[in-house]
């Protein structure tokens, strides 16, 4: 009876012994998201207005449905294209990715909320074309932060930026100085990021992109300039092997203003 009760104990002190080795252990990183980017190219005229009742109405409810939010909607203030439309879509896994339209056509109350959108004859299309890339959040940023200026529905602008490289290699090393630096000084300095994003599908690879957010104008101007003053950047920039001349081959941008119905 004693022995059986010996080796009760010990098997008891091995599991909590387990457990506690456990708890102690380094908690997994975060789950990194995928990242979904649209350009809807509009007509001029009414096709903008039902553009923004088609995702208010249909498309964001649909997709907070199936788990997928926020979802930002974003108009072209300054870029090519215009009137263009962003939108972004968060997902958590790439099954969510690839379902997400056979999920939304079995979604009778999407189907009746967007009927005007999703049935329009060729005669009137409600865009012109659309292009989407695919991407994944960086390690240094695993999840999409939503602004506290979205929160407290306050104005704001968005600034969404593209680097290019001529090799993976590049891209690569980019993708590490951000990762390793870049980002925690963009913080600091007054730069708040909404999400960085590694594009695995879509125009102009290897890219990367991320999406900064602002009260106005002038506090952009102002963030961007006491970043590039900022001596832990400028020593950053000239390390060997992360200056621009060595992975970035272009930059474009473009200023955004949030949709009425937009969740970022």
């Amino acid at each position: 009876m004693k022995r059986r009760q010996f080796l009760q104990s010990a098997l008891a002190v091995g599991s909590l012994t387990g457990l506690h080795l456990r708890a102690g252990e380094p908690p997994a990183p975060p789950a990194r998201e995928y990242y979904e980017l649209r350009r809807y190219h509009l007509r001029r005229g009414p096709n903008q207005k039902r553009f923004e009742d088609y995702a208010r109405e249909a498309a964001i409810p649909a997709l907070n449905r199936l788990g997928i939010g926020p979802v930002g909607v974003f108009h072209v203030m300054v870029g090519a294209d215009s009137p263009s439309v962003y939108v972004l879509l968060p997902y958590r896994s790439l099954e969510d990715f690839a379902t997400v339209g056979t999920r939304l056509a079995a979604d009778a109350e999407y189907q009746r909320a967007g009927a005007e959108f999703i049935n329009c004859p060729a005669s009137d299309p409600a865009y012109v074309r659309v292009e989407s890339s695919l991407m994944v959040a960086f390690e240094g940023m695993p999840r999409l932060e939503v602004p506290a200026l979205t929160r407290e529905k306050r104005p704001r602008l968005f600034e969404l930026r593209t680097y290019e490289s001529h090799s993976k290699k590049a891209h690569r090393k980019k993708v590490e100085m951000f990762n390793l630096g870049e980002i925690a000084i963009f913080r600091r300095t007054g730069l708040t990021p909404v999400f960085f994003g590694e594009t695995l599908v879509g125009e102009r690879l290897p890219n990367l992109a991320y999406l900064l957010v602002f009260e106005s104008l002038a506090v952009r101007d102002q963030s961007w300039a006491t970043f590039a003053a900022d001596p832990e950047w400028k020593k950053l920039s000239t390390t060997p092997g992360y200056t621009d001349p060595e992975i970035v081959s272009n930059i474009s941008n473009c200023l955004l203003r949030p949709a009425a119905c937009s969740q970022i």
